[in-house]
């Protein structure tokens, strides 16, 4: 299978006619190997726009979603990104030259896409999502859906920090952008989005008595 004519073919049809203009996001997804951030035995599959499982429950964002999340947050070339759940945009941030980390809370994803990650630079970190690695952060980036976000994510900003997730609590959630102020988070939303919502950072059900 000719991976490179695919990954040209998703920019093409998937980023570009999606509103992404960024020659820096372009050409990160271009030279990324998006069939290593996926399990094995659906890297054949790994271009198309499905949310292709990773391990232990986690998914691979599309193309689509994870080019408008970096375009909205602006990336930029020095900056320091942490990237929760987000193994595929850890590695176009890398290759777009910030200094990322890449956080998980279960290790058998790293057993997946840890070599592609080291092949790009990117550190990465086992720890509960709940729990950033790290503070002062330029720039938090989650593949996965969030029903509400944690305070500590917005907290492990540096003022002017920007953080960019997908918050759904129904069928169809919100691409959203956040950037820190010494007032608090301001939030813009984006976009649709529909990634699983991932389940550790879900709360627990309150029943009334």
């Amino acid at each position: 299978m000719d991976f490179t004519a695919e990954r040209k073919a998703m920019v093409d049809s998937q980023v570009r006619v999606n509103d992404v203009t960024d020659r820096a996001i372009h050409l990160a997804m271009l030279a990324v190997p998006r069939e290593q951030f996926c399990a094995p035995d659906r890297a054949f599959a790994a271009y198309s726009e499905e949310a292709l499982p990773i391990a232990g429950g986690r998914r691979l964002m599309p193309a689509r979603d994870v080019a408008k999340l970096l375009q909205a947050a602006d990336a930029r070339e020095g900056e320091k990104a942490l990237a929760i759940a987000a193994p595929y945009a850890a590695a176009v941030l890398a290759r777009m030259g910030l200094a990322v980390t890449a956080q998980e809370s279960d290790a058998a994803v790293f057993d997946v896409v840890g070599q592609a990650l080291a092949a790009e630079g990117v550190a990465t970190t086992v720890q509960p999502l709940s729990q950033p690695a790290g503070q002062d952060w330029d720039l938090i980036v989650s593949e996965g859906g969030i029903e509400a976000l944690p305070e500590s994510w917005g907290a492990a900003l540096r003022p002017g920090g920007r953080m960019v997730v997908v918050e759904r609590r129904g069928a169809i959630g919100k691409a959203a952008l956040f950037v820190k102020s010494p007032e608090g988070l301001s939030r813009r939303e984006l976009f649709d989005s529909s990634p699983a919502v991932l389940a550790e950072l879900t709360p627990a059900p309150t029943f009334a008595l």
